[in-house]
């Protein structure tokens, strides 16, 4: 994978054969059945910079694996980054979404780190990511949030900011994060 060298990150992400999507799948089914065994659910995060980081390699990893077997972790900030929709990614994996990071993105940061070719790590430095309730972020988490409890969800949400502390400082950011989504949640 791209997302931990210095390198461009989307143009050196891995594009697996057929064989590999295959291994994949086997090998995601056989931790997902030894978690099952011992009363986990197993739930896979794409990322960027990954083999499985675009809405159609999602699609790919759903299709090699067994839902019964490997759950989907919704990173809000990796599928916006990865070009999906995360209503859209709801809409259409609900029933295996277990576990979902909130995480915001700065549109004009993420377009000038893809157009620019940053790697994962020069993104981050960048700040294209941030939290729910910053204004400078462009996802919409009402939609979000709305779309996940029109489907049910019932898992964990965890907030993730993916931040230079030195530039965003945590306790501030967190705060935000908090404050947001007990206005839009009334939790």
């Amino acid at each position: 994978s791209s997302h931990q060298q210095p390198i461009a990150l989307v143009p050196n992400a891995p594009k697996f054969t057929d064989e590999q999507w295959e291994k994949l799948g086997e090998g995601l089914n056989t931790l997902g059945k030894k978690a099952k065994e011992k009363g986990i659910k197993m739930c896979y995060h794409h990322h960027m910079g990954t083999g499985v980081m675009t809405p159609e390699e999602i699609d790919r990893l759903a299709e090699v694996t067994d839902p019964d077997l490997v759950s989907l972790c919704l990173d809000t900030g990796h599928l916006h980054f990865a070009g999906g929709d995360c209503v859209e990614f709801i809409e259409k994996y609900h029933d295996r979404i277990k576990h979902v990071h909130l995480k915001n993105i700065r549109q004009n940061v993420m377009e000038h780190s893809l157009t620019n070719e940053l790697s994962f790590k020069e993104a981050i430095e960048a700040g294209v990511f941030t939290v729910p309730g910053d204004p400078a972020g462009c996802l919409d988490f009402k939609a979000i949030l709305g779309a996940l409890a029109k489907k049910g969800f019932e898992g964990w949400l965890v907030v993730e900011a993916e931040q230079d502390p030195a530039k965003a400082n945590p306790l501030e950011y967190a705060k935000m994060a908090r404050e947001y989504l007990r206005e839009i949640t009334g939790q």
